[in-house]
C-alpha cells in the first residue's frame, strides 16, 4: 500500500529574561550550582501569589508578529493539571483557550498557537547509586511553546522548519534555543494513514537535536507502516527516542486535553492586551530586526549566491561582518562576489581553525573589516594574486597589522612591469613536453599541471583563470606550426 506520512511540531524555547516567569527569582540559564535561583513563590510554598513576567509576554508577542500570527487581544493563564515529581506545585502555569498568537507560518508551515507557560524543574539522575536529585533552578522558567499544523511530511521539513524558528528566535533575541543545553526541544506527532484521514498520532519525546528528530520521524513513520502493513491498528501513545539505538520506545499512553483539566488560574489576572500601547502590532514590529528570510532575499538582490546567502544568514555575526565589508561597494558586483567567496570559504576556514569547537560561528571575527576591505581592494587591483590574497588574509590575521604593510614585507607584492609572463610559460612548456601531449591528447589534468608550474614560476602574480588561457593559446598556436 501507499502510505502518508502527516506531521506536527510542538517546541518549547526558554525565553531570555532577566527573572523567572511568575516571580523575581533570576533566570540564569548557565548558573551550575543547584537550587540556588529559588523563592517561595517558584517553589510553590502555600499562601504565594504569582505575577506575570511583562517582558515574557512581550516577546512571544514580538515572535507572533515575526510569525506574521494574529495577536490575541485578550489572553488568561490556566492550571493544566498533571503529576511530575519536578514539578513543584502539582499543575503548570500555562494558556489553553486564550494562546497570544494564533496563526502565522514559518519556512511554509502553517502555526496553530504560539502560548507561553512555566518550565518544570530538573531531575537529576544517579546511575551508579539509583537516586533522583531535583533541581528547581529551571522550576518557573519562562517557556515558549510553539505548536504547528499538522502540515509537514517529511523528516527533512520538520528539521528545516526547526532550524529556521531556532534561528528567528536568536534574531529577535528572545531566546538562545540552545539545544544541547535544553533550552530548545521537540516533541513531533506523527501519524501515517493510506487514505485522506489522518491515521492515529504518536507523539515522540526526548528529542535533543535536530538530526535525532529527523532520524526519530524517519524510524517512526517505518514503524507504523510495518504495523499497518501487517494489518494492525497503532496504538496512541507518547514515545521515547534512544539515540543509542537508532529506536522509539514506548513512555505512556498519550493523555487528551480533558485529561488536564484546565481551568483558569484564579492567582493570575486576565490581560487586555489592547490596553497596553506596547504591546499593540505597530510598537512591536518597530522592535524587530531585518529577519533571516529577509536576509537572504537581500544578499540575493546583492548578487550573492543563494548558497552563500543562507550561510550569511545562519550566522548573524558573519553577515553583520559581510555588512560591513560591502556597506560602500554595494553597486560593485565584482567585488561582492571577491569578498563572497574569502569569506565562505577562506576566512571561515581559518576561524574554525583558530577555534576548533566554534562550528556554529558565532565567536569574534578575527579580522577587522577595513583590514579585509584592503585585501580585498588589492587583490581586485591586480596589486596581489588569489594565492597572494589568501596567504595575506592569514598573515594579517595571525599578526593584527596593516594588509599593505605585511604584503610589502613579505613580497606578495605583485611586481607587474617585472613580470615576463611569456617567457615563464615557454620554460614551462619546453621543461614538460610529455605532459603538452598528454593534453594535446585529451588529458584536460595535464593542463592543470601547466598551470600549477607556470604560477609556481611566477610565484602566484598571475591569476589561474589567465594563465589557463595563455597557455591554451600558446600550445594551440605550437601545434599548428
Amino acid at each position: 500500500m501507499s502510505y502518508k506520512a502527516t506531521i506536527g511540531l510542538e517546541i518549547h524555547a526558554e525565553l531570555k529574561t532577566s527573572t523567572k516567569m511568575f516571580c523575581s527569582s533570576q533566570n540564569n540559564a548557565d548558573e551550575t550550582r543547584a537550587n540556588v535561583h529559588v523563592c517561595p513563590i517558584c517553589l510553590a510554598h502555600p499562601g504565594t501569589l504569582p505575577v506575570i513576567n511583562r517582558e515574557a509576554v512581550r516577546q512571544v508577542l514580538r515572535v507572533g508578529v515575526a510569525l506574521k500570527g494574529t495577536l490575541a487581544d485578550y489572553t488568561e493563564f490556566d492550571r493544566k493539571n498533571y503529576f511530575y515529581p519536578d514539578l513543584p506545585k502539582g499543575y503548570q502555569l500555562s494558556q489553553y483557550e486564550f494562546p497570544l498568537v494564533s496563526g502565522g507560518s514559518l519556512n511554509g508551515v502553517d502555526i496553530t498557537r504560539v502560548h507561553l507557560e512555566e518550565d518544570t524543574a530538573s531531575s537529576i539522575h544517579d546511575e551508579m547509586t539509583g537516586e533522583t536529585l531535583i533541581d528547581y533552578n529551571r522550576a518557573g522558567v519562562p517557556l515558549m511553546e510553539l505548536v504547528t499544523e499538522p502540515v509537514i511530511h517529511s523528516a527533512k521539513e520538520a528539521g528545516d522548519f526547526g532550524r529556521e524558528l531556532q534561528l528567528l528566535l536568536r534574531y529577535l533575541g528572545a531566546s538562545d534555543a540552545d539545544m544541547e543545553k535544553g533550552r530548545m526541544r521537540l516533541e513531533a506527532n506523527i501519524s501515517v494513514s493510506n487514505s485522506d484521514e489522518l491515521g492515529t498520532k504518536v507523539e515522540i519525546k526526548n528529542i535533543n537535536s535536530f538530526r535525532a528528530m529527523e532520524r526519530a520521524v524517519e524510524h517512526e513513520i517505518a514503524r507504523q507502516t510495518d504495523i499497518l502493513d501487517m494489518g494492525q491498528k497503532i496504538a496512541q501513545e507518547t514515545r521515547g527516542w534512544d539515540d543509542s539505538k537508532q529506536a522509539t520506545f514506548s513512555q505512556r499512553v498519550k493523555e487528551g486535553s480533558a485529561d488536564y483539566r484546565y481551568f483558569p488560574d484564579p492567582d493570575l489576572p486576565s490581560l487586555k492586551l489592547s490596553q497596553i500601547e506596547e504591546f499593540s502590532e505597530d510598537a512591536l514590529k518597530k522592535t524587530l530586526p531585518e529577519l533571516p528570510s529577509e536576509r537572504r532575499q537581500r544578499y540575493i538582490h546583492a548578487g550573492i549566491k543563494a548558497a552563500d546567502a543562507e550561510q550569511f544568514a545562519a550566522y548573524p555575526r558573519l553577515a553583520d561582518f559581510m555588512d560591513k565589508v560591502i556597506v560602500g561597494n554595494i553597486k560593485d558586483e565584482a567585488f561582492i562576489q571577491r569578498a563572497t567567496n574569502y569569506i565562505v570559504n577562506d576566512l571561515v576556514s581559518i576561524i574554525r581553525d583558530i577555534n576548533k569547537r566554534d562550528t556554529d560561528l558565532r565567536g569574534e571575527i578575527p579580522i577587522s573589516s577595513m583590514n579585509f576591505t584592503k585585501i580585498m581592494r588589492m587583490l581586485g587591483d591586480r596589486r596581489i594574486s588569489s594565492r597572494g590574497a589568501k596567504d595575506l588574509l592569514s598573515l594579517v590575521i595571525k599578526e593584527g597589522r596593516d594588509p599593505e604593510t605585511v604584503a610589502s614585507e613579505r613580497g606578495l607584492l605583485i611586481d607587474a612591469a617585472g613580470l615576463d609572463v611569456e617567457s615563464a610559460v615557454h620554460n614551462v612548456l619546453t621543461r614538460n613536453k610529455e605532459v603538452v601531449a598528454d593534453y594535446l591528447s585529451g588529458k584536460q589534468n595535464a593542463l592543470q599541471y601547466l598551470i600549477g608550474q607556470c604560477m609556481k614560476e611566477l610565484k602566484g602574480a598571475v591569476e589561474p583563470t589567465e594563465l589557463r588561457v595563455i597557455l591554451m593559446q600558446t600550445i594551440s598556436s605550437r601545434s599548428a606550426t
